[in-house]
């Protein structure tokens, strides 16, 4: 997909943006609770020496201390992303004073629209959206700030059992896979060109039904995120012959962006963002498989406990999730690389200096 598809689709997506975030604002928010009313502290009774008031009225106020909402919004719902999940669930975002209203867009292109509409704050989304928003030369442009995810996070599923699998498996055959423009395919596709496979990849399937649809026999293949693709193998639909990730090797798939003005007028929501999500990704490394379960079931209602751990577990040995979330040179030079090879991207149009789109300060800030 050109530039100036993906243009005309950001414009497009605005509307379905706002109405997609309408609608998931109107049910209860997964994983969140609404802000309660503060009680009021009491006066201190006429006795009260000035000393012994003052400690008072300075609990009564932390006590009281009201949450900051901050509009987030997810391009899929995946275990791909379980450090958010877990922040949520541990209570790391209240920590750091914020209340997450969570909406789920269904692709990087709606996540993105909602953030230029105004009608999202953050947004995970894949970091190549902010260097097109960039290219536009609009009058706002994203900022990636924290690097969520430095692999890419789909398993590639056959229909038919394989002994052993080989790249060459897929020459002729067809593959249920992601939007065009989205990092999946474009790993896909990059993943097919450096073996020299040509095959099908079905692109014009929405995420959200791709399991029925090769349930019901479309494709020889299909590219699924956790717990999707765990859930068709255990129902006896496919079979594991690939990690996408550790094929591809290092990639920035997923980030935390928002617009270069959120961020300018809100760096401490931001910083306590970040702080937020790293104490989620810490925690994920450390805790029980008891402790994971409880903390992400809310967020995959119907997932067994085992197919979430067994998700977990597939994204932590292939490195999902880095010590430090940053995107780094190197890192942004291999997505621009694979956006040019997959003709998203002009090569005159790569950016030169990664500043541009990208504000490391806060990831920098961790643990100070």
């Amino acid at each position: 997909m050109t530039m100036g598809k993906w243009t005309r689709m950001a414009g497009v997506t605005l509307l379905a943006a706002a109405l997609i975030w309408v609608a998931g604002c109107g049910a209860a928010q997964t994983g969140s609770a609404p802000e309660e009313e503060a009680p009021a502290a009491e006066a201190p009774a006429a006795e009260t020496t000035a000393e012994t008031a003052a400690p008072e009225t300075e609990l009564a106020a932390e006590e009281t201390k009201e949450l900051v909402t901050v509009k987030f919004s997810e391009v899929i719902r995946s275990i791909f992303y379980a450090p958010h999940y877990a922040a949520m669930s541990k209570g790391f975002f209240e920590e750091e004073g914020i209340l997450v209203d969570m909406n789920t867009a269904q692709g990087s292109d709606k996540g993105a629209a909602a953030l230029i509409a105004g009608i999202a704050d953050i947004s995970l989304v894949g970091p190549e959206t902010a260097i097109y928003i960039y290219n536009q030369k609009g009058d706002k442009t994203l900022k990636i700030f924290h690097q969520l995810t430095i692999k890419d996070g789909s398993f590639l599923l056959s229909r038919e059992k394989l002994d052993s699998f080989e790249w060459s498996d897929l020459e002729g055959k067809s593959v249920l896979g992601w939007r065009p423009g989205s990092a999946p395919q474009m790993v896909m596709n990059s993943m097919l060109l450096q073996e020299g496979v040509k095959a099908d990849v079905i692109t014009n399937v929405a995420s959200p039904a791709m399991a029925g649809a090769f349930a019901s026999g479309q494709g020889d293949f299909i590219q699924l995120f956790e717990p999707v693709a765990s859930t068709l193998e255990k129902e006896g639909q496919a079979h594991y012959v690939a990690s996408m990730g550790e094929s591809f090797g290092a990639f920035p798939e997923t980030s935390y962006v928002a617009t270069s003005d959120y961020i300018a007028a809100n760096p401490d929501i931001v910083q306590g963002f970040v702080n937020a999500v790293a104490k989620g990704a810490a925690w994920l490394q450390t805790a029980s498989d008891a402790e994971i379960a409880e903390a992400l079931m809310p967020f995959f209602e119907g997932t067994p406990e085992d197919l979430i751990l067994n998700s977990v577990n597939r994204y932590k040995s292939q490195d999902t999730w880095p010590t430090k979330p940053e995107m780094t040179a190197e890192a942004f030079e291999k997505l621009q690389t694979t956006l040019i090879e997959n003709g998203v991207l002009k090569a005159e149009e790569k950016i030169a200096n990664m500043n541009d789109v990208v504000d490391m300060s806060f990831v920098n800030n961790l643990g100070e």
